[in-house]
């Protein structure tokens, strides 16, 4: 008697604990992997909004601090029949290399201009970002071609889904607002690894 009633105990701990394991697995499936989501941000251009990819890099990681303040409104005007273009009113971290734009690519100029291309040029640039999902019709269209004064406002996308940008490879490093590299014993807001801190 008392064997089965061990045999019992033991089977019934043994159920409970494939429950819970079953239920454990399933709520880690349904949770989000935010590690893997991609950094993105929105630009918004007289009314009609288009989500950009942004790459992972310095400059992203300052561009995400400043959006977290609040969103960036610049003035841009159309420029050699393939991009819109215009400063910031701040500056970035630069990391340029010769870079071979596409109709979509939102990119860093000189450090504090932002271009935003519906057709292709080569320079030396820094890489922000890709619009997603426009045709290079659509983006024409969407970047108001041929224009200016364009008025243009980056925002962020979906906030509580963003990951962190890191720079593979590299030491962390922390930037001001300005998009300078913060020195030990900076004071003020401090952006490191895409969160504010104020020192």
């Amino acid at each position: 008697m008392k064997t089965k009633t061990f045999v019992h105990r033991l089977l019934t701990a043994a159920v409970a604990l494939l429950v819970m394991s079953c239920s454990s697995g399933e709520a880690q499936a349904q949770e989000p992997d935010h590690s893997t989501m991609a950094q993105k941000m929105n630009i918004t251009i007289d009314g009609q909004t288009a989500t950009v990819t942004l790459a992972d890099n310095s400059a992203t990681q300052a561009l995400v601090g400043k959006l977290q303040e609040h969103p960036v409104t610049a003035t841009l005007s159309s420029s050699g029949g393939f991009e819109i273009w215009g400063a910031l009113g701040f500056a970035l971290p630069t990391s340029d290399q010769q870079t071979d734009a596409q109709p979509g690519d939102v990119i860093l100029y000189n450090g504090s201009n932002i271009c935003i291309f519906y057709g292709t040029n080569t320079w030396s640039y820094t890489r922000l970002g890709h619009i997603d999902g426009l045709t290079e019709s659509e983006l024409r269209t969407f970047l108001h071609a041929g224009e200016t004064d364009i008025h243009v406002t980056l925002s962020l996308y979906q906030s509580t889904a963003i990951r962190s940008v890191s720079v593979s490879g590299s030491p962390s490093r922390s930037y001001t607002l300005q998009g300078t590299l913060a020195q030990r014993g900076t004071k003020g807001i401090i952006i490191s690894n895409g969160k504010k801190a104020l020192r």
